[in-house]
């Protein structure tokens, strides 16, 4: 599942020069927790505000949101997120960064994810990765062991095909696959008919 698959489209942007009690009223308005703020030329960032950012920065030291600009309090550049990057990298980016969302963009604002999407839109639970990865893994090793028997061992091809057991070998190692003592590509070359997943 990919993020532009569960991001919210409806997306509320503001100004950088908007007052913070300005972005206040945004967000009670459409019940959000965080406004984008928009660049202010083409060649400029997204920035984002949030509810942690007004507490913290504004509320907190009893400031008038009023005469508080939000371009003083926002996060610019802010972490943003490729619609086609996978649900559980999304979790991961978000988690590492201490991220409640993050705007999804492509050239242009598409929308925003955050973990309430993922949590309750993502199909982890119908679908997890290391399932998902030991089938792939399954493929991909029995692909390779085709490629070596029609092209040779040692052709480009072969060698392509053991690049990506490599590369799902220890992806499915990261989520939980227990580190064999040889990978798939040691063990087919030790014995070609003893390669298997577990």
């Amino acid at each position: 599942m990919r993020a532009k698959q569960i991001m919210t489209q409806d997306v509320a942007t503001i100004r950088g020069s908007a007052s913070v009690a300005e972005a206040v009223r945004l967000m009670r308005l459409k019940g959000l927790r965080a406004l984008i703020v928009e660049p202010r030329h083409s060649a400029d960032a997204y920035g984002i505000v949030t509810v942690a950012d007004i507490a913290g920065k504004v509320i907190a030291y009893g400031k008038d949101s009023d005469n508080v600009r939000v371009y003083e309090i926002m996060s610019k550049p802010c972490i943003t997120v490729d619609p086609d990057l996978d649900v559980e990298y999304v979790a991961r980016l978000l988690s590492n960064n201490n991220l409640w969302c993050a705007p999804v963009i492509r050239g242009e604002l598409m929308g925003v994810i955050s973990i309430t999407d993922i949590v309750s839109k993502g199909d982890f639970i119908a679908k997890p990765k290391l399932t998902f990865l030991r089938k792939e893994l399954h493929k991909a090793i029995s692909d390779a062991r085709a490629i070596s028997a029609n092209f040779g061992a040692d052709s480009k091809r072969a060698v392509e095909a053991w690049d990506l057991v490599d590369e799902l070998e220890t992806e499915a190692c990261f989520y939980g696959l227990p580190k064999p003592d040889k990978s798939a590509r040691e063990l087919f070359a030790d014995k070609p008919e003893l390669v298997a997943v577990g």
